[in-house]
């Protein structure tokens, strides 16, 4: 009788092992090896990592689709699937796919996003309080999650229970929102997406909601809008709200100006970056499960991004296809793009995501095996349970899936292509409708071989406008989808894939290039040797500031015969820049609106939806922001989010801005709200053995806000001697609170930020700072602040050689020829006292103080 066979446990790592195992797999690239082992690196809850590189990763992918393949004919082996997703050099399953595929020690879905609602116009308690459990339910299984809500009735209706009316759809936003933060996953942070209708009455006031600080932190928001509102702001026409929105008999209507709403939201997108504009007819019409609406596939909300519309309960796998990796000779007159190579592989990514599937399938078993094994009683698990059904149903009936690419910008200035050009356009627009094509024809022949999903129905379809461009460019995929169905009810996306493109080393999803070439800080240890401090932040941390070029770029650099290990100047940067075919092709540099274009143009092959951001600068206007918002409508676009260069960190106000603000509304002549950005003067002075310095932001060349302290010593703040302006720009620290950062020009144009000057000083300094800015912003004159500041009875001597300097260095701003109040020569007794250029002189005997 043979002995009985033991298994050997698997073999772990430490965090160190696999850190520098797998910063060797990505080349020196600390980054990506910090992110691959954080987030998608085998681990169990006591934190044993069971995989040392990502090919580990890869292979156990590898394993499991595999597996699957074996269920159905002609299966691919475990070697070509790890051919293809080996290295994130072709096929690259994203996030949760990447961090669940074979993982035993997580019970979580494979699926990235997901929509839940409920069914008609529910808007109980009931039904929000299940929304809001389902929400964490989902957040606990690492899903982001969107639900509309549209269906709760606006502010003041009438209810039947103690509170007589309804509070309407901002309190809900709330609670939403704080479910949110609560839900840890590994180290991330959910993700919502919350949407209401611009034909809800409450819009406005979800519009507005994450104004103001602190409201709403948990979510994205994104407004619906549809093609009427959109023709009444063209047209200059009124527009009728309703509850039920778009009912022909309302409980509740209200006519509103369509251009008011509508610079409302323009306002606030350009100040915060939120709400997102989905094109809500655009949306449905152009959508292929919405021809299966009465069977519950009508499509309600987005994923967090915005990239994946979806009817409740549906789900979504990602997975992304590098683009770059299908130029053969990049960089050189003879780069070309290996379409034959792209299109094998595309038909080969539509296969494992519809294998994905089933791996998520059995996923949602073993979830709901522990909801049942789980000792609670159904009362308070059903929920839970009904979600996982629910979901199961969806997956198993439309395999969904979410093919999309990362990687456009490499791929373009690989080719020789500018991003946002004419050529670019045309170029990204066959990319997108090669990936259409050959996804739809691999779902078909998968029907073939696999059946069609449940509900397929050809009849059904037939009018749908982007099944008929499918049919425009091959009437043969057409006919073959009427005679033998699709797999897959939906297949296509354009997702951020932030972190997926951190390890593909390549641009984010279709966007351009953020930078070629930028700067990152270590942080400096004070037993670090051979270091050297080049920034020191507002809470006196100091940091090594160090060039890091973009990988793509790097390799340019490597064909051109540049050398990428030693030390460049920035004018030999900025030259290197200007000769590679990422010049001008950043984004902060292509043309908005040729963005807005391309985005139109690939979205007639992307049955889903795109996420892309437009990057405006700090100037843009609001009018910009409109203009472009009108051109993605009109482009055929399904959403689009602009982004301001400091928008979202500027735009928060605390209770107190909001009552400064008030109070200043009444008395000062100044902005309402202080300005995110005021030019600045810089004043040196010395009293005594002590030099001080004062950055004073203006409005109108007037003094609106002072800040001052010690200049040139190891307590103070250290800028050259040339500086004598720049600009004060208030922002918002990580938790919440303000300050103020300065930022100058250097002699060579580039410009140096010193982050909190609020932090720079002596804090009882920045306390009177505050109170003289408080006065210089309620409209006090300048000389009588000066008097205040004079008047000031303080014991310290620093603190009175402060409020001499402080003093002196705002009679600057005196206008020649005022007179002095309550004040007499010292020479003559005279109190005919007259500021010229910011000294007392008297008018009688001339003498002149500056003091």
């Amino acid at each position: 009788m043979s002995a009985p066979t033991t298994t050997a446990p698997p073999k772990t790592y430490d965090q160190d092992e696999a850190f520098k195992a797998s910063l060797e797999y990505f080349k020196g690239d600390d980054l990506a090896a910090r992110v691959w082992v954080n987030k998608y690196a085998l681990k169990d809850s006591e934190g044993n990592i069971y995989e040392l590189t990502p090919n580990d990763m890869h292979r156990r992918i590898a394993k499991e689709i595999a597996r699957i393949e074996k269920r159905y004919p002609n299966p691919m082996s475990e070697n070509e699937v790890f051919d293809l997703i080996k290295d994130f050099k072709y096929i690259v399953p994203q996030g949760s796919p990447m961090a669940g595929i074979g993982n035993p020690y997580q019970i979580a879905s494979l699926s990235n996003c997901f929509v839940i609602g409920n069914d008609g116009n529910s808007d109980s308690y009931g039904g929000v309080m299940k929304i809001d459990q389902e929400q964490v339910q989902l957040m606990k299984r690492r899903g982001g999650v969107g639900h509309d809500l549209s269906h709760i009735r606006p502010k003041g209706s009438a209810v039947k229970n103690s509170a007589l009316t309804s509070t309407g759809i901002v309190p809900f936003m709330e609670r939403y929102s704080n479910s949110t933060r609560e839900v840890a996953q590994d180290g991330r942070r959910g993700a919502l997406m919350l949407s209401v209708s611009i034909n809800h009455p409450d819009s406005e006031d979800f519009i507005n909601a994450k104004m103001e600080q602190g409201k709403v932190t948990g979510a994205n928001v994104s407004v619906r809008i549809d093609d009427e509102f959109m023709r009444a702001v063209k047209d200059n026409k009124n527009y009728v709200q309703k509850y039920p929105i778009f009912s022909e008999n309302p409980k509740i209507t209200r006519e509103i100006e369509a251009n008011k709403l509508w610079k409302k939201i323009i306002h606030n997108a350009w100040k915060s970056a939120e709400p997102g504009i989905l094109f809500w007819d655009t949306i449905i019409n152009e959508s292929v499960p919405d021809c299966y609406a009465d069977l519950g596939y009508k499509t309600v909300s987005t994923n967090p991004c915005g990239e994946i519309p979806l009817c409740p309960y549906d789900s979504c796998r990602l997975l992304a296809i590098n683009l770059y990796s299908y130029v053969e000779n990049p960089f050189t007159d003879k780069a070309s793009f290996n379409f034959d190579l792209f299109k094998k592989h595309i038909a080969a990514a539509q296969r494992i995501m519809d294998d994905i599937i089933d791996l998520e399938l059995e996923k949602i078993d073993k979830i709901i095996e522990k909801i049942d094994a789980d000792p609670e009683g159904l009362e308070i698990k059903g929920v839970e349970r009904n979600l996982w059904i629910n979901i199961q149903k969806k997956a198993k009936e439309g395999r969904r899936t979410g093919i999309g690419i990362t990687a456009e910008g490499d791929m373009l200035a690989a080719l020789g292509i500018k991003y946002g050009s004419d050529k670019g356009i045309d170029f990204s627009t066959e990319i997108h409708k090669t990936i259409a094509l050959e996804a739809y024809r691999a779902s078909v022949y998968a029907a073939k071989e696999r059946g069609a999903f449940g509900i397929f129905d050809s009849e059904r379809e037939k009018n749908n406008p982007f099944v008929l461009r499918l049919k425009d460019a091959d009437e043969k995929l057409y006919y073959e989808m009427q005679e033998y169905g699709r797999r897959n009810i939906a297949l296509l996306t354009i997702a951020p894939t932030g972190t997926t493109s951190l390890m593909t080393q390549t641009t984010s999803g279709i966007e351009p290039v953020f930078l070629p070439v930028y700067k990152r800080r270590r942080k400096v240890n004070p037993n670090d040797k051979d270091s050297r401090i080049d920034f020191v932040d507002e809470v006196g941390d100091s940091w090594e500031e160090y060039v890091v070029f973009h990988h793509r770029f790097k390799e340019w650099m490597k064909i051109k015969g540049h050398d990428i290990d030693r030390s460049y100047t920035q004018v030999e940067l900025d030259e290197l820049v200007k000769a590679s075919p990422y010049y001008q092709a950043t984004s902060n540099d292509v043309d908005w609106l040729s963005k807005v274009r391309m985005q139109g143009a690939v979205q007639k092959w992307v049955d889903h939806s795109i996420s892309v951001t437009i990057n405006l600068p700090n100037d843009a206007t609001e009018e910009l922001v409109g203009q472009l918002y009108l051109e993605a409508w009109q482009a055929g676009c399904k959403g689009v989010t602009v982004y301001r260069d400091g928008s979202r960190s500027g735009v928060l106000l605390s209770n107190e801005d909001k009552k400064e603000e008030q109070e200043t509304a009444s008395h000062s002549p100044f902005p309402t709200t202080r300005p995110e950005v005021l030019t600045a003067d810089v004043v040196r002075f010395q009293n005594n053995k002590d030099k001080w310095i004062a950055f004073i932001g203006l409005i109108d060349d007037r003094p609106y806000e002072i800040f001052t302290g010690f200049s040139d010593d190891e307590d103070g703040i250290l800028i050259p001697r040339w500086v004598n302006d720049g600009l004060i720009i208030k922002n918002r620290n990580e938790d919440g609170t303000s300050r103020y950062d300065f930022q100058y020009e250097n002699k060579r144009g580039y410009k140096t930020t010193i982050e909190g000057l609020s932090h720079k000083f002596n804090p009882e300094y920045w306390n009177y700072a505050k109170l003289i800015s408080s006065t210089l912003r309620h409209g006090m004159s300048i000389e009588k602040v000066v008097d205040l500041i004079n008047s000031l009875q303080l014991d310290s001597e620093s603190i009175n050689t402060w409020k001499n300097g402080v003093a002196r260095a705002l009679k600057r701003y005196v206008a020649d020829g005022t007179l002095a109040q309550k004040q007499k020569c010292s020479n003559c007794g005279s109190s005919n006292l007259m500021y010229q250029e910011g000294c007392l002189t008297c008018q009688d005997c001339g003498s002149s103080k500056c003091g």
